[in-house]
C-alpha cells in the first residue's frame, strides 16, 4: 500500500508545505515539512483513507501555525479531517507564562497522554506514525552527536524517550495495527542506544 495522489491529498500537501515553509526540524537542519510527509507515508502503509492521510499531512498545523485555525481547516478539508487534527493537537490554552519550558513541556505532555486514552482509532494511527517518526528523528539526531540541537529541545532526550514510551504503551493497548510493532521497535532502538551510553 501507498497513498494515491488524489486532488484532496495534493491540496493537503500544498497547504502543509506552505504553512510550514518557515519552520525547521530541530536537530537535523531540514525543512519541517519532511515530518508531516513522513507521517503521512507511514499512515498510508496501514490505511488508504483519504481523510486520514490528509489529517496526517496537516497534523501539526493547528499546533504550530499562527493564523490558521480549526474553522479554516474545517472549511478547507471538511469536519472529519479537522476533528482528526484537533484530536492529535496539544492543548496549550491553560499554560502559565511563569512556567519554565520544562514545566510547560511536562504539563502539555500529561494532557496529551490523557486525551490519547479516549482518542479515536484513526487519531491513534496518526499519533503512532507521528511518534514513530519522532523517535527515528531523535535517534538520528542523537547518533549524529548533535549536542547543540539537543540543547534546543524543550526536554532532555531521556525525558522524551520516557514520554514516547508512555505514548507507545497507550497505543499498543488500544490500537490493533501493524504500526504498533514499528512504533515499539523505534522506541526500543533509541532506548537501547541511551542505555549503552553512545
Amino acid at each position: 500500500k501507498f497513498m494515491t495522489l488524489t486532488p484532496k491529498i495534493q491540496k493537503a500537501i500544498n497547504l502543509a508545505a506552505r504553512l510550514h515553509r518557515d519552520h525547521t526540524r530541530i536537530g537535523l537542519n531540514l525543512p519541517y515539512i519532511v515530518h508531516p510527509y513522513s507521517v503521512a507515508c507511514l499512515v498510508s502503509e496501514y490505511s488508504d483513507d483519504e481523510n486520514l492521510i490528509c489529517a496526517a499531512l496537516l497534523h501539526d498545523v493547528l499546533e504550530d501555525v499562527e493564523g490558521y485555525d480549526f474553522k479554516e481547516l474545517s472549511r478547507d478539508f471538511g469536519n472529519q479531517v479537522a476533528e482528526l487534527v484537533k484530536e492529535v493537537t496539544e492543548d496549550r490554552t491553560d499554560l502559565e507564562e511563569s512556567w519554565t519550558l520544562r514545566d510547560s513541556w511536562k504539563k502539555r505532555k500529561a494532557a496529551y497522554l490523557k486525551n490519547l486514552r479516549s482518542a479515536s482509532k484513526e487519531a491513534l494511527l496518526i499519533c503512532a506514525a507521528d511518534t514513530t517518526h519522532n523517535l527515528q528523528s531523535l535517534k538520528e539526531t542523537y547518533l549524529l552527536n548533535n549536542k547543540k540541537a539537543i540543547k534546543n529541545f524543550q526536554a532532555s532526550v531521556e525525558d522524551k524517550v520516557v514520554f514516547y514510551g508512555k505514548v507507545a504503551a497507550i497505543i499498543a493497548k488500544r490500537l490493533k495495527s501493524g504500526i504498533v510493532v514499528k512504533l515499539k521497535v523505534a522506541h526500543q532502538e533509541i532506548h537501547d542506544i541511551l542505555a549503552e551510553g553512545h
